[in-house]
């Protein structure tokens, strides 16, 4: 086996100068050979995994980092210390790189347990070393190795067990936030409210207590794009009411576009919420105005997203609410929208930032049909920014997002609990 650090082009080594150890050529490339190139790299995985282990378990200690720029960090989390680990040494750094992708893999797919992978790592590249020095097949030992982890995971499958009451998930968030009960239980409260398929965010919070908002429905990004659209001048919210929702792929710049529309809106007495791409000028005027003028309860706002994004979440919000979104696309123009093609909701609350749907009319045999597509379309996709995306979608059709802010006195108390979380 050998172990190469660079910052030149390749080199080679004749079976003479191999005995000898390691060599630099002139290219600046040295190479290490058999027991010096894994002493080496293990030296750096012990280096690592020392530091790293002080975190273990409920009685593990806290890492205190020295950052570049602000106060230090503290933190119990593996992953965390692992990442903060870089050394000079270019071949005890190789193998510190080595096991810091194994406790990034573990936090990605699992989220917690990055320390029992670190301290597992670094035992199983120990032991390694010294059966491939006393002179055991490297690729004999490899297999030997996947099979005692295939044993052991199919022996963890058959123990373990679901989760099915909140007192189980206080129990379980208790420990991931060590030993903290008031973060577990801000968890399994956050878990009831979403479901299986909601969403949970964590951020900092701006108070020293911690505090769990749920968003119920469908939330996006986009608020009003008029301030004459508001509702309630002291809160700067527009509000309605069973709102009539007319949902364009495309933007609307014409007068014309809009009349039969708000004529059929006027007859019902009913408010109107646009989405779409935008409302240009001359059509956001006439909407302002007879908000104004003949009193017309009226938003509009930007769809959400772009590209393929936007017309997926549009269809979404259409499915939620029963509507139909007016596409060319589908031979669909805006001045043939019919009363039948417009959704609605119970409620719809907008802000300068962000709409709220509360209470979609649509069908939930629909939605049920819609989230099954979206969940076969997050298995199939390989990339993690489109699976958060999908994530996302689902968890505003299906169940909800819920917000954790993390309270605390100081910066450094609040980043210390959000890596607990």
């Amino acid at each position: 086996a050998a172990s190469a650090a660079s910052s030149g082009s390749s080199a080679s080594a004749s079976s003479t100068s191999a005995a000898r150890g390691a060599i630099r050529h002139m290219s600046g490339k040295e190479i290490k050979f058999g027991v010096e190139g894994r002493a080496a790299m293990l030296k750096g995985v012990d280096l690592l995994a020392d530091a790293v282990q002080v975190t273990l378990g409920p009685k593990g200690r806290n890492a205190i980092i020295a950052q570049p720029y602000g106060a230090p960090k503290i933190t119990k989390d593996g992953v965390t210390v692992a990442k903060s680990i870089d050394f000079e040494d270019k071949f005890e750094d190789m193998g510190a790189q080595l096991v810091k992708s194994v406790a990034s893999k573990t936090n990605d797919i699992a989220g917690d347990g990055t320390t029992t992978a670190t301290v597992l790592a670094r035992a199983i590249y120990s032991e390694g070393c010294k059966a491939v020095a006393a002179g055991m097949n490297p690729l004999d030992l490899r297999r030997g190795i996947q099979l005692a982890v295939n044993s052991v995971v199919d022996t963890l499958t058959e123990i373990s067990r679901p989760i099915t009451s909140k007192e189980e998930i206080t129990q379980v968030g208790t420990i991931s936030a060590n030993a903290d009960v008031e973060i577990g239980t801000l968890i399994s409260d956050a878990m009831e409210r979403v479901g299986k398929e909601g969403v949970i965010t964590v951020q900092d919070g701006k108070t020293l207590e911690n505090e769990l908002e749920v968003v119920e429905g469908m939330k996006f990004d986009r608020g009003y794009i008029s301030p004459y659209f508001i509702t309630d001048a002291k809160t700067q919210v527009c509000e309605m009411e069973n709102p009539l929702i007319l949902l364009v792929e495309k933007k609307v710049s014409s007068l014309q576009q809009l009349v039969p529309l708000l004529e059929s809106v006027i007859k019902s007495q009913q408010s109107l919420l646009i989405v779409a791409e935008d409302v240009e000028s001359e059509a956001l005027a006439t909407l302002v105005v007879n908000k104004l003028r003949a009193g017309i309860k009226v938003c509009a706002v930007k769809a959400p997203g772009f590209g393929d994004n936007r017309k997926a979440t549009m269809q979404d919000l259409a499915i939620l609410t029963g509507g139909t979104v007016i596409s060319e696309e589908v031979g669909m123009k805006l001045e043939e929208v019919q009363p039948g093609h417009l959704g609605t909701a119970k409620k719809v609350k907008i802000t300068k930032n962000d709409t709220i749907v509360l209470d979609g009319a649509g069908d939930k045999a629909a939605i049920d049909e819609r989230c099954e597509l979206i969940r076969t379309s997050v298995e199939a996709t390989k990339s993690e920014y489109e699976q958060e995306k999908l994530q996302e979608r689902l968890a505003k059709l299906s169940g909800g997002v819920a917000v954790i802010k993390v309270g605390g006195a100081s910066e450094v108390e609040v980043s210390e609990k959000k890596d607990r979380v």
